[in-house]
């Protein structure tokens, strides 16, 4: 019996089209992948719908709710096997990560996108959405939170990030590789997420900034993010979790005003943690009430704290919330 799969449209270059006259890959009016359900129904049924036909750049974490309700509205009015989106690759790892925080679903949750345009020799489009309707269909998707499915791999939301600006091959796990592998036979997954966190998120009112620790970086950049009235900040710091000691008193402040501070390593490999106890040093930060995340990159950290400082009638701990 065929699996049921609903497909998500939201644009990206998976949708565009090259322009010879412009030179450059720009979206069309229609979706041009919109319609594929026909080329897909050897592998599954498919019901089709378009949310939105957006470049990636465009997307915020408020399409990312209401591709959130689209998908809960929708499963709680039909039985599906698994849910396709196709998205643009440039932000499709924190969409991706939106979701896998915001929906408790045990069927599959599969994102895909594209390198190539659909009219670009080469296109990889159509067969990453094939391998994704793929993955959604198997038995052995399910329970492993949100997937992304990308050139015969398969990546957890959470680790999963866009590596090269262009080749097919962009997106990688830096920590701990894929989870699974697509052959022309088979869908392959050889680990599961040990825990998964769910939490329920209605509105997203407040604003996060996200920023690059980098060497000599001057103590006013914090003040000007604190002066603009910012909810809470994620700092990328240097190493395992440090910064210069011009910006401790720009932290000092907004820690005292109750402005949450999140701290993550620039560095792709290993786990940020305070251990130098110098100014500026993650121990020192840590003593002030910076909070660690494991794990996870800036711009998943910065999705995070935005979707835990949104849950305004029941209160995240946040430090709980991050380890």
């Amino acid at each position: 019996m065929k699996k049921s799969i609903l497909l998500i449209h939201t644009g990206g270059t998976i949708s565009m089209k090259m322009n010879d006259d412009a030179g450059a890959v720009i979206p069309n009016e229609k979706n041009a992948i919109l319609g594929i359900s026909e080329q897909l129904s050897q592998f599954a049924n498919i019901k089709e719908i378009e949310a939105f036909n957006l470049p990636s750049p465009h997307i915020t974490p408020k399409e990312m709710l209401e591709l959130r309700n689209i998908i809960v509205n929708y499963t709680n009015e039909n039985t599906v096997d698994g849910i396709v989106i196709t998205h643009g690759t440039d932000t499709l790892e924190e969409t991706a990560y939106f979701l896998d925080l915001t929906t408790q679903n045990d069927f599959p949750i599969v994102l895909t996108g594209a390198m190539r345009s659909s009219n670009e020799l080469g296109a990889d489009g159509v067969y990453n959405l094939v391998e994704a309707v793929r993955v959604a269909c198997s038995p052995e998707a399910r329970n492993k939170g949100v997937l992304v499915v990308m050139n015969d791999e398969i990546h957890q939301a959470f680790n999963i990030t866009k590596t090269s600006t262009s080749s097919v091959n962009t997106f990688q796990s830096p920590q701990y590789g894929p989870i699974g592998l697509i052959t022309k036979k088979m869908v392959h997954i050889h680990q599961s997420p040990v825990r998964r966190r769910y939490v329920e998120v209605q509105s997203i009112e407040k604003r996060v900034a996200l920023l690059k620790v980098y060497a000599g970086m001057e103590g006013d950049i914090l003040e000007a993010i604190y002066n603009l009235h910012y909810d809470g900040v994620v700092l990328e710091g240097l190493g395992q979790g440090n910064v210069p000691p011009a910006v401790v008193s720009g932290i000092k402040k907004m820690l005292e005003a109750n402005i949450p501070i999140i701290l993550v390593s620039r560095c792709f490999n290993g786990i940020a943690e305070g251990i130098y106890g110098y100014e500026g040093g993650g121990k020192s930060l840590e003593e002030l009430g910076v909070i660690f995340a494991t794990g996870i990159s800036g711009q998943k950290a910065r999705l995070k704290l935005l979707i835990g400082l949104n849950q305004q009638n029941n209160p995240i701990d946040l430090k709980e919330f991050f380890n």
